[in-house]
């Protein structure tokens, strides 16, 4: 059974401050809270122009997390396996172009977690339903594996699972609330993490849904 890795704030660390999760992680509460409704408003746009999708995995199960992309740059699957492209597989069109301030948010939360210089070129836009989780997986799709993740959550909260840099190495829940923000990347970049089922919930903005957006340096 893993434990809850910030019951009780055992770090002592102030709400708004960082949280650290490993010499190259944190945990941002509430780092993008005064941008959220404009957030939802982009997350919207984008869906509109490259709608929401569950995408097959290699070993031919549909993924029950659906998804969309935005930037230069998609993450994409299917029986070819995981990769990244240029252009929407569903339409053929290019990805949606990259809010800016989808990338303000990104680039100033990967330097509040201590790695300035961050140029995100693909955002992954996760949408969750009750009950829908992420198994235990590794981000090592992307070219440039020096650069962190920058993960923002949306809407209904969350249970991430913090794992080591094996599969079998123990995972540690970090609960996730909106406006959250977890950031990742040095010795930690290849951690191992997932997220378990989300509860059943109402948010004000994203009613029954979780929202996730995960910025990379793909290309």
């Amino acid at each position: 059974m893993t434990p809850d890795l910030f019951d009780g704030d055992p770090l002592g660390a102030p709400p708004s401050g960082p949280l650290v999760l490993g010499p190259g992680a944190a945990l941002l509460r509430g780092f993008a809270l005064p941008v959220a409704q404009a957030l939802r408003d982009e997350v919207l746009a984008i869906a509109r122009s490259a709608p929401w999708r569950h995408m097959e995995t290699p070993g031919g199960r549909q993924m029950s997390v659906a998804t969309t992309s935005c930037g230069d740059l998609g993450w994409v699957s299917d029986r070819r396996g995981y990769r990244y492209v240029a252009r929407d597989p569903v339409s053929g069109a290019p990805w949606p172009t990259m809010p800016a301030m989808f990338r303000t948010l990104a680039r100033e939360a990967a330097a509040a977690a201590g790695h300035p210089g961050f140029d995100p070129d693909s955002c992954l836009v996760n949408r969750y339903a009750p009950g829908t989780r992420l198994s235990l997986h590794q981000d090592r799709d992307e070219r440039d594996l020096q650069a962190p993740i920058v993960s923002v959550s949306l809407g209904l909260g969350a249970v991430f699972l913090w794992g080591g840099l094996a599969r079998t190495g123990r995972a540690e829940r970090v609960p996730l609330q909106h406006g959250d923000v977890v950031v990742w990347g040095g010795p930690d970049r290849l951690r191992f993490h997932g997220v378990l089922p989300v509860r059943e919930g109402a948010h004000p903005q994203w009613g029954d849904a979780r929202v996730n957006l995960t910025f990379r340096r793909a290309g």
